[in-house]
């Protein structure tokens, strides 16, 4: 009995949680039933426990009569008297026979002292087949499921109140393609003038021309001829040519010269789009260009450099 009542106890606990996580994680409705929807969460919620508890309840004390009428009979059957520490009140014997109904409905298993009256003839391999009820938990839970599965198709499916599971799906899809691209945007933006490399689509250099043109013309021109900054179309590179040096120079700016670091404005992709745009204007040959300033810059005399001052 005891073992019964744990078993129980422990059904209606997690089938309480179940529905309060999922009410909980339950995709928004519209705007317009926000406020409904979330009224009813907590009704059905709430209410579903409390039947819940009701029914554990009910199950609990009419189990316990069911046993106690039942040592009651066998008690008058032997003819000896029940054990001082389980008495059976009138009361209880009364509420016994008042719950004969139930007891027929929810059906109770045979003491395993009594197994082998409802134990069947036939044998294989020496087991013997029990024709044994189902255990009164399982069954009171399996009715339990069905009348709340009646409450859940009404809410979810008949009464359109909560999201169907194609509304939900449909919301799960938004929300992962949000998060994707917020995955996406962190990975494009983790890299810095160590590891960051030209882009070369043309959609890419189409944003570089146009970050270009509106935070970067007004000091080299609309060409990158140069006016107050350096000519961006020749070979010659006062910071260094080349991507890495090209953000670089962007990213914590010149201000000695006046460039201000534009880190802070720009986001990494940006300015790797805007670095990998300005190399693609060498050799394009602009009105009025400005006289060269600093050194012929290379990939290859770079790297010399580079290696001589590690040595």
């Amino acid at each position: 009995m005891k073992k019964n009542k744990y078993w129980l106890v422990f059904l209606c606990i997690t089938a309480a949680i179940s529905t309060l996580s999922s009410q909980a994680t339950v995709a928004q409705p519209p705007a317009g039933a926000e406020q409904f929807s979330q009224i009813m969460t907590w009704v059905l919620g709430i209410g579903g426990l409390t039947v819940l508890l009701i029914g554990f309840a009910f199950i609990m004390k009419t189990n316990q009569l069911l046993y106690n009428r039942v040592l009651q009979l066998e008690a008058e059957k032997s003819g000896t008297p029940l054990p001082e520490e389980e008495p059976i009140s009138v009361q209880d014997a009364e509420d016994a026979v008042r719950v004969s109904y139930f007891s027929k409905l929810w059906g109770t298993t045979v003491p395993i002292e009594r197994e082998s009256e409802i134990t069947f003839h036939h044998s294989y391999d020496g087991i013997r087949e029990l024709d044994n009820k189902l255990p009164p938990w399982w069954v009171n839970m399996f009715f339990i499921t069905i009348v709340w599965a009646v409450g859940y198709m009404y809410y979810y499916h008949w009464g359109g109140n909560g999201p169907s599971s194609s509304e939900e799906y449909q919301t799960s899809v938004k929300i992962a393609k949000k998060e994707i691209a917020m995955a996406l945007a962190g990975k494009l933006n983790a890299f810095d003038e160590s590891n960051v490399t030209a882009v070369t689509e043309s959609s890419d250099l189409m944003e570089g021309g146009l970050i270009f043109a509106g935070v970067c013309a007004a000091c080299h021109g609309k060409a990158g001829e140069g006016l107050v900054g350096p000519n961006m179309t020749d070979e010659y590179w006062i910071h260094g040519g080349g991507i890495k040096n090209v953000f670089k120079t962007i990213k914590y700016g010149v201000p000695e010269k006046g460039m201000i670091s534009w880190q802070s404005q720009l986001k990494p992709d940006d300015m790797r789009k805007v670095a990998s745009y300005i190399l693609t204007l060498k050799g394009t040959n602009p009105p009025n260009p400005k006289a060269p300033q600093g050194i012929v810059w290379s990939e290859t005399a770079e790297a010399d450099t580079t290696k001589v001052q590690k040595q």
